[in-house]
């Protein structure tokens, strides 16, 4: 991935962006503590949440404002019934301090006016911090409670009720960091109770690599609720049989290793673990993600009732045209908004 393209999973010539909620019955209002220990960029929580239902939050597609002629969400909304979006991606900019993608403001730019037509539309947001490339929160904040602290800012600014982490390149591959994330994650779900979080990474067919198999036992270890682990099943550098096949063995391996890691019964390992996948062409020659395959892990979703089904992306949920490149569109033949519609049928 080059430093200078969009924060994301590595883009191909064609493909472009490479990129259970157990039921809640209430949420408490947040801590008024302030996060962490003072640390670079901590906040007091500023209102209480209001649980969603499991499955409008399980159900929540990435959009990517920044780029890829991102359409408008009211628009989706209407055409698709979704209600949640997970938008990406929240970076470092350059110090412990969130922006998007690392430049754009918080609060007042076209971000928020795409989040406020959401809720307008009575649906609601997932926030994503991280993504492939960029400056990464979880390598610039020094410490546990200076990351929480940055997290709190993004959960302050839009009175969250759910948070997407992003792991990927070197914030993934460095132990520290990992560690990191998961004493922050720990941190921002005891000063913001009912908040939902997710920890998402890549896989391989069978399961989450070493790093990946580490990370979970790092949240077991510190006792992190984590609500949902969630696999990338794509870019997998090799793969046999059909993607929707692929991604059902990962969610086995990755099933496998949380139930190891947190002592859960089968029931419960299912209900934290989550899938994003990426729609048609991705950034590997032989791999192409099918509706057919949709729907294959939508049916792995609703049998076993996990925390999340999200994919990458929304911008790409159409066909391209003449001129349209791989962070656009999906680059198979396709109507509107295929993906989504099936994607949304996850009650969860």
């Amino acid at each position: 991935m080059h430093a200078d393209r969009p924060p994301r999973r590595t883009l191909a010539a064609f493909a472009g962006l490479s990129c259970l909620l157990l039921p809640l019955l209430a949420q408490l209002p947040k801590a008024s503590a302030a996060t962490a220990d003072g640390g670079p960029g901590s906040e007091s929580p500023t209102t209480a949440t209001t649980a969603a239902g499991p499955g409008a939050m399980a159900a929540a597609p990435y959009e990517y404002l920044g780029w890829g002629n991102p359409q408008k969400p009211a628009d989706v909304m209407a055409a698709t019934g979704v209600k949640w979006f997970t938008l990406a991606f929240v970076l470092s900019d350059g110090t412990c301090n969130p922006k998007w993608d690392g430049d754009r403001a918080l609060t007042g730019g076209s971000d928020q006016a795409a989040i406020d037509s959401i809720r307008a539309a009575g649906g609601d947001i997932v926030i994503s911090a991280g993504g492939w490339s960029g400056n990464k929160l979880g390598e610039k904040c020094s410490s546990a409670s200076a990351l929480a602290g940055a997290y709190q800012k993004v959960i302050n600014a839009y009175h969250l009720k759910a948070l997407d982490i992003d792991i990927e390149d070197t914030e993934f591959s460095k132990a520290a960091v990992r560690q990191r994330v998961v004493d922050a994650l720990k941190i921002v779900k005891t000063k913001n109770p009912g908040i939902v979080t997710y920890v998402t990474m890549g896989t391989t067919p069978t399961g989450p690599d070493a790093n990946g198999k580490d990370l979970i036992k790092r949240g077991a270890a510190a006792g992190l609720d984590n609500d949902g682990w969630v696999i990338m099943p794509f870019d997998f550098g090799g793969h046999t049989g059909t993607m929707g096949a692929a991604t059902v063995s990962a969610l086995d391996g990755l099933k496998a290793a949380v139930k190891s890691a947190y002592g859960y019964n089968d029931d419960a390992a299912y209900r934290h673990i989550g899938v994003s996948s990426m729609n048609g062409k991705t950034d590997e020659s032989d791999e192409t993600v099918t509706t057919t395959d949709f729907r294959t892990i939508l049916g792995y979703a609703q049998q076993h009732h996990i925390a999340r089904y999200a994919f990458w992306s929304v911008n790409r949920d159409r066909a391209c045209g003449s001129g349209s490149d791989g962070d656009a569109c999906s680059g198979v033949s396709q109507s509107p908004y295929d993906f989504t519609k099936i994607v949304v049928q996850y009650k969860g």
